[in-house]
């Protein structure tokens, strides 16, 4: 699946994406805030694109006008999320590399996922959490309409070996669609 937007591509993750991925993956200022450790080499991040991000319903973010990767995002589902999700529930992740931040691009390309979140797949709700901190994935949520559900303590973030304080918001397909026509 291949979805645009005005900027972006959003396409499924290539093996040949690997040095664009490391270039910004193994920036410390962009993983450990998400949940996972920088990136330490190419191959590191060719390893991550076969057993992470080749998954359905997750894009690299692709500038139209480079045609190169600068983000993922992605949904998703069942017990791969953070929260507990049920039927027709999806959890919504992404990051983008620091050169690109404040660009309003991962709100671009979510609105895009949303959409399809909503209308191709026909999600009742759509989860997103951000752990302690990362006031940047905060305010994205609050542009699309995320509301806040609340406060998880000690969530155990695989990736880190450790746990950490989240903050769990959420989007309905009523709330979505009534931003739609605003």
């Amino acid at each position: 699946m291949v979805l645009t937007t005005e900027r972006l591509v959003l396409r499924p993750w290539e093996e040949g994406d690997a040095e664009d991925l490391y270039r910004f993956a193994k920036d410390p200022a962009v993983g450990p805030i998400a949940g996972w450790p920088p990136h330490t080499s190419v191959e590191n991040s060719r390893e991550v694109i076969r057993d992470v991000l080749s998954v359905e319903e997750t894009y690299a973010v692709v500038l139209k006008e480079t045609a190169r990767p600068v983000g993922s995002i992605g949904l998703l589902f069942g017990e791969s999320g953070t929260v507990p999700l049920s039927e027709g529930e999806a959890e919504l992740g992404y990051w983008i590399g620091v050169p690109y931040w404040g660009r309003g691009l991962i709100p671009e390309a979510a609105r895009e996922l949303l959409r399809h979140a909503f209308e191709d797949l026909g999600l009742d709700d759509v989860w997103c959490g951000s752990y302690e901190g990362n006031a940047n994935s905060q305010r994205v949520q609050e542009k699309l309409g995320f509301v806040f559900d609340r406060n998880v303590q000690g969530v155990l973030c695989k990736p880190m070996g450790e746990t950490r304080n989240a903050r769990i918001t959420y989007l309905s397909r009523e709330r979505w669609a009534d931003g739609q026509s605003a």
